[in-house]
């Protein structure tokens, strides 16, 4: 007897053997039950989910002797025919090798006839989106008035490309992707009854390999039946698919989480021994890296899903949750830019370098911990910046990708020896330090929104305002980032301590700035105002200076 593929062997019998579509299921038994059975069906969804399953088996509903019923007998003559595909009045139409109005009327010239053997004459058209203009206008006036004994069930994977004449005159169900719990469950059924030794492993890499297509994950399963020779193993499979082995998984992972590059690099020219799918070896990654970040924030969800593996959790407490998302993001772009690398192998790799090179900074240029890291992302080219009438320079510092050394301090950021050396607490001081801080960001935008009260030198407390309406900028992590920064600037420690803001609090650094413009844009128009040279072209030409478009020559630079 000649092999049946599985994905013909155990294509459901019964509506209750559909897995995955509850939905669909549910509203077909209800309008059978109820013999309020439309005469014109659309299923939709991606290959292999069931939509000319789910059509099957309404028609056998149909036609069946016990009809009408929700679960057809499945031992009629009507059902037997169209199980194995022989029944005369449920005529199957391949809409992607009959596409021209010919052989569209050559079909519908028959609808007027009644069924032969059953209670309705079902047309099946499966692609139906492949039909041509000609071939829809002729179908679209069948649909208009059917006969009764005539029901259409349509298939297509693309229903965008129908026309909304033909749409609004189905119902319409859409079939989901199966989830890969799902397929794994009924592969495991199948296993079991035909057999096989097959493991939970392997069979879970077949369900994620079919990517929703419960069809495409039983043709995997024939094929894995006979790489395995009879086994259906994790290892098998993997090998079979072209998949990172379990165990480079694990070492490429602890490599990252210990920035060790060798390991990393040797892991990957091992892997190149094999035909490996390095699309799927970043998917694998990935999905390791989704239940670490899962475990980070929700460890109890992790657990729920079995995902708190011994893997998860060692790197779940190595890394930081900003490195695991920044992991994931260069793992996701990568995939992107893999179909442009040169080859696979080398668009793998360079993705791994990304993620062993960048590590999230925050606007101080500090770690995620708080750390300055081996390595980090550059932030932007040195620049320097005047600061208004203060001669202290601002720097934002940068290190090479291939720069392993921390990134010096500025070495501008002292307090410039004009300034009080006792009070602290002065606005003109604290608008020098952020001048010259070198703060990015929110903590920046922070710090210009401070204004200093009072300083203690005992216990090196500097306590400084925030209106409430600004609350939302502080946060400890910010706080802290400034009082190592001022501590620096200072030369000694410094606490800083927040209270809130009235109207009549000294001025913050972005009021000393907005003051000290308006004083050298006063200053510089009353300069000009005074010219000879200007007042002569005042004079002559009967010309006015408008104020707002006077500014220092250094204003003008930096804009």
């Amino acid at each position: 007897m000649s092999y049946q593929a599985l994905a013909r062997k155990w294509r459901p019998r019964r509506f209750t053997d559909v897995v995955g579509q509850a939905h669909v299921v549910g509203a077909l038994t209800t309008a059978l039950e109820q013999n309020r059975v439309h005469h014109a069906f659309l299923f939709t969804g991606t290959r292999g989910v069931g939509k000319t399953t789910l059509a099957r088996l309404l028609a056998k509903a149909l036609n069946c002797e016990q009809a009408p019923c929700a679960e057809p007998c499945g031992s009629c003559p009507a059902c037997i025919g169209v199980d194995e595909g022989r029944y005369i009045d449920l005529l199957e139409i391949d809409a992607a090798s009959r596409t021209r109005i010919d052989d569209t009327r050559e079909i519908l010239d028959n609808v007027q006839y009644a069924p032969t053997l059953g209670r309705y004459k079902v047309y099946l058209i499966d692609e139906v989106h492949m039909l041509s203009g000609h071939s829809f206008n002729a179908l679209l006036k069948t649909l208009e008035e059917p006969p009764s004994h005539v029901k259409f069930l349509l298939a297509t994977t693309d229903p965008q490309k129908l026309p909304p004449t033909i749409l609004s005159r189905c119902l319409q169900f859409n079939l989901r992707v199966l989830k890969p719990e799902e397929i794994t469950g009924q592969l495991q059924k199948i296993a079991n009854a035909e057999g096989l030794e097959a493991d939970e492993v392997g069979l879970a890499t077949l369900a994620r390999a079919a990517s929703g297509s419960m069809r495409d994950a039983l043709s995997l399963l024939d094929q894995g039946i006979v790489f395995g020779n009879g086994q259906v193993t994790g290892a098998e499979v993997r090998e079979m698919l072209g998949m990172i082995e379990q165990q480079q998984v694990d070492t490429i992972l602890r490599a990252l989480a210990a920035a060790d590059g060798s390991t990393l690099i040797d892991t990957v020219a091992q892997m190149a021994s094999r035909a490996i799918d390095y699309m799927a070896a970043l998917d694998d990654l990935l999905l390791v890296l989704h239940d670490v970040s899962l475990y980070q924030i929700l460890p109890e969800a992790a657990s729920a899903k079995q995902a708190d593996s011994d893997l998860v959790v060692y790197l779940a407490s190595t890394m930081t949750k900003e490195d695991v998302q920044l992991y994931y993001q260069i793992g996701m772009l990568g995939k992107r830019d893999m179909l442009l690398a040169p080859d696979p192998v080398s668009g793998f790799e360079m993705t791994l370098l990304r993620m062993l090179t960048f590590h999230p900074a925050d606007e101080t240029g500090e770690g995620s911990n708080g750390e300055r890291p081996a390595q980090k992302t550059p932030t932007a080219p040195v620049r320097k910046q005047q600061t208004q009438g203060q001669g202290v320079a601002s720097v934002c510092t940068t290190s090479p990708l291939a720069d392993s050394a921390p990134p010096t301090e500025p070495a501008s950021l002292q307090r410039p020896a004009s300034l009080p050396k006792t009070d602290l607490a002065d606005p003109d001081l604290w608008a020098a330090f952020v001048d010259g801080s070198g703060l990015k960001g929110v903590t920046r935008e922070f710090a210009m929104n401070l204004s200093p009260q009072s300083y203690d030198p005992q216990k090196g407390v500097l306590i400084v305002s925030l209106k409430p309406n600004l609350a939302k900028l502080h946060s400890q992590s910010r706080q802290t980032s400034l009082e190592n920064a001022f501590s620096q600037f200072n030369g000694s420690p410094v606490k800083l301590k927040l209270i809130d803001g009235s109207e009549d609090a000294p001025e913050t650094p972005t009021q000393n700035r907005a003051r000290h413009d308006s004083e050298e844009k006063a200053e510089v128009y009353q300069t000009l105002m005074e010219d000879p040279m200007v007042m002569d072209i005042m004079e002559r030409f009967d010309a006015t200076v408008v104020p707002d478009s006077v500014r220092p020559a250094k204003q003008h630079k930096e804009s």
